[in-house]
């Protein structure tokens, strides 16, 4: 018989930042034909992004599945990027990084989350609606629309 490993959520070392970027890329080029350029999560410096922030990351074994990447600010915890590799979409991945990231977000105190998608990634929007964000607010970025999300959190 055969197992599979759980998935697991841990924190990225410095050393992984190769990897990240490379989920990264892969997980937003189906982006670039729709907005005309590459997301701004592609053009990040992992090297110095995971020396700074916290990055955790969702993995099977010793593959790396999925990232969060987050900044804790005094009224919010910020989701600065999320992202499942593409043969892993689909398998609750993404859902599963958020859901660690809200519990985390309420141990240490923090009454929100808050992220800024591209209004051209629907299902991104769609996503995020339905796990309980609210639309902020909507601005104009590089010919196309920045949606600010935010979701309340309340002890359970």
């Amino acid at each position: 018989m055969i197992t599979q490993d759980p998935i697991k959520i841990r924190i990225a070392e410095p050393h992984e930042a190769g990897a990240i970027a490379a989920i990264v890329v892969a997980a937003y080029a189906k982006w670039v034909p729709l907005i005309g350029r590459e997301p701004m999560p592609m053009r990040v410096d992992y090297e110095k992004a995971v020396r700074e922030h916290r990055f955790d990351l969702a993995v099977e074994g010793e593959t790396i599945l999925g990232l969060i990447a987050t900044v804790p600010h005094p009224d919010h915890l910020w989701i600065d990027n999320v992202a499942v590799a593409p043969v892993a979409q689909g398998r609750g991945i993404g859902r599963m990084l958020l859901a660690s990231t809200e519990q985390r977000a309420i141990a240490a105190g923090h009454p929100e989350l808050r992220l800024v998608t591209n209004g051209a990634f629907e299902s991104n929007v769609a996503l995020y609606t339905r796990i309980g964000f609210v639309v902020d607010r909507i601005e104009d970025f590089l010919n196309g629309k920045a949606v600010y999300m935010r979701k309340p959190l309340h002890e359970t």
